[in-house]
């Protein structure tokens, strides 16, 4: 018999990608952006076929794609080297050269739509307004551009066009936990909700006539339901609600007059098909566990973008007999029974507040009797029961691994999300050290046994608990993390300068307690190997926040080891990058479990 080898690294990590697709008008093709070649570029099907081809070979990542409505082009949102600084290109459907649409050095297009005649494109830049933003009308025809929303006061982001061009939707993100949305009709701008306060969020908002308004909001409520709001009669009013559970988007489908709504409880997503007529909620089978992204096409039919812990993110069509998978993407060379999915475990922390957590087992045979603790990135952001080859690998190679939903996460409420608002080192760092202590307390791992690795929130929380709780961890693996909040608070990108006194804090009257809370305040209790992976064009956390603390370290003679990726942000957008990264980080972790 013949004797194949384990898998390694790069079989984990050839696992394929798709950031966003959309589907044309006639349903005869789909866009999708993936790296197949190692690198995002735009590749299509000519459906009901599913054979992939490539449209373009730009290799940089995609956040956005939408057709013409006449399904002779498609638009595309492409930035370069994650610096999250997109620009909206077109390229015709057949493939080639990406052609600019609005582009802008520096600045930064986002939510691109289309008019039905297909003349006038909507979209959000932060070109002339680097803080606020502003909302565009630009005539493919005429070359002529408008302003129809001015950004003040917060962040403003164009949405939803009435059905007759005469109305639009725009939101004003004062905070995570605080977004309210508009209409602005002629001269007037009517908000949805019935008041600014309490603070409370509109996750999504739909026109479905010129008067009419659906909206997701949990306005005087912690968890988020449907409403509807009149623009003739100005009323508001709440339509359905799931017990503890968050509404958080949708989409319209004129050909049944319904709304399909993603809603998510926990670590998982929830498909409901809402039927306007005769106000029936209904819930609907998916075929995954996170659904990441919905489109409806023109029939009616729907397609998603979804993943599971032990499946990456796939393409999906509803039919008659089920949901039918478009790609297949898996783990190459890995059996489905050697992927782990977690268990979902609950534990209270030191307040008694409850905290839910993915808890990754490997096989007992594989078993090498060291816990990795993950504290996920965000921080108003959740660790779901999605496919991470990360996790996958480390539990494969015998790893258990930890990921606690600790206070702030989204998808337990806009209260426990609103915990770790001006309070980011405190309550957060002791719900993951309760975390420790119940898996030490339940057998799961020993206080000598523990590794620490996170990524941008988490990679500042793995620098604060190393600086606070050394006696817990073995090595820190820090992945593009914050180590200063001053100096993090004053590098983000503009546009997100006016929430950081409500996400983060002031510098000036909250000083205090930003140094408490800043992990290059304990350096001296660092004494642990680390490992430090930062992006040069990271927009969110810029290098020198890796650099801060790796030259601090460094200076007291501390086991430091540094990686800065050229061409790269905040992620890894490029396969080589990820495969580099990974295998040092195995390499790392190693040297401390052998």
């Amino acid at each position: 018999m013949l004797d194949f080898p384990q898998p390694d690294v790069e079989q984990f990590f050839q696992t394929y990608g798709i950031e966003t697709f959309a589907v044309s008008p006639d349903e005869s093709q789909l866009v999708f952006s993936t790296n197949l070649n190692g690198k995002y570029n735009l590749w299509a099907m000519d459906l009901p076929n599913t054979f992939p081809y490539p449209l373009t070979f730009h290799n940089q990542s995609c956040e956005h794609i939408t057709y013409d409505p006449k399904g002779e082009f498609v638009l595309a949102v492409i930035d370069e080297d994650g610096d999250e600084n997109g620009q909206i290109y077109a390229v015709p459907t057949q493939g080639g050269t990406l052609l600019p649409v609005r582009k802008k050095e520096g600045a930064r297009h986002i939510h691109p739509s289309l008019s039905k005649d297909g003349k006038k494109l909507y979209y959000t830049s932060t070109k002339d307004d680097a803080t606020y933003m502003k909302g565009y009308r630009y005539n493919l025809e005429t070359k002529e551009e408008e302003v129809i929303v001015h950004g003040e006061e917060a962040m403003t982001i164009l949405g939803d066009t009435s059905p007759e061009e005469e109305s639009f939707l725009y939101m004003k993100a004062f905070a995570n936990t605080y977004q309210l949305v508009y209409v602005k009709n002629k001269n007037e701008d009517v908000l949805l909700t019935p008041s600014p306060d309490p603070q409370h969020t509109v996750s999504d908002a739909i026109f479905i006539s010129e008067h009419e308004v659906y909206l997701l909001t949990n306005y005087e409520s912690d968890f988020s339901y449907l409403a509807r709001f009149d623009l003739e009669t100005k009323t508001f009013e709440k339509v359905v609600q799931v017990k503890a559970e968050e509404f958080k988007r949708m989409k319209y489908d004129q050909t049944t007059n319904s709304l399909y709504i993603i809603s998510e409880k926990g670590v998982r997503d929830h498909l409901y098909q809402y039927k306007l007529q005769d106000a029936q909620l209904k819930e609907l089978d998916s075929p995954v566990n996170v659904i990441d992204q919905l489109v409806i096409a023109e029939s009616g039919r729907v397609y998603l973008r979804g993943d599971s812990a032990t499946v990456p993110a796939n393409l999906y069509k509803q039919t008659d007999k089920g949901w039918e998978p478009l790609t297949k993407y898996g783990v190459p060379g890995v059996k489905e029974d050697h992927l782990i999915a977690p268990a979902h475990v609950k534990y209270k922390s030191f307040d008694g507040l409850e905290i839910e957590a993915l808890l990754y087992r490997p096989k007992p045979e594989k078993d090498n009797g060291h816990m990795i603790l993950w504290p996920h990135g965000g921080p108003q952001f959740a660790e779901r029961d999605s496919f991470r080859s990360l996790f996958q690998f480390l539990v494969h190679e015998g790893y258990s691994l930890f990921a606690p939903n600790f206070r702030g996460s989204t998808g337990y409420g806009q209260t426990f999300t609103k915990m770790v608002e001006g309070d980011w080192g405190n309550a957060p760092r002791l719900d993951n050290i309760a975390g420790i202590e119940w898996l030490i307390d339940q057998g799961y791992a020993r206080k000598d046994n523990i590794l620490l690795m996170g990524g941008s929130y988490g990679g500042y929380m793995s620098l604060l608990l190393h600086g606070r709780h050394p006696e817990y961890f073995k090595a820190v693996v820090d992945i593009f993390g914050p180590c200063n909040l001053f100096s993090f608070i004053d590098s983000v990108p503009e546009h997100w300068k006016p929430v950081m006194a409500q996400f983060i804090g002031d510098p000036e009257k909250d000083k205090e307690k930003l140094e408490e809370d800043s992990p290059i305040n304990y350096l001296d209790a660092m004494t642990k190997p680390m490992l430090v992976i930062q992006g040069a064009k990271d927009p969110r956390v810029v290098k020198a926040e890796s650099d801060q603390v790796v030259e601090a370290l460094k200076e007291k003679g501390r086991d430091v080891e540094y990686i800065v990726l050229e061409d790269e942000g905040h992620g890894f957008s490029k396969k080589e990058n990820e495969i580099l990264v990974y295998r040092k980080v195995l390499d790392f972790l190693k040297m401390y479990t052998q």
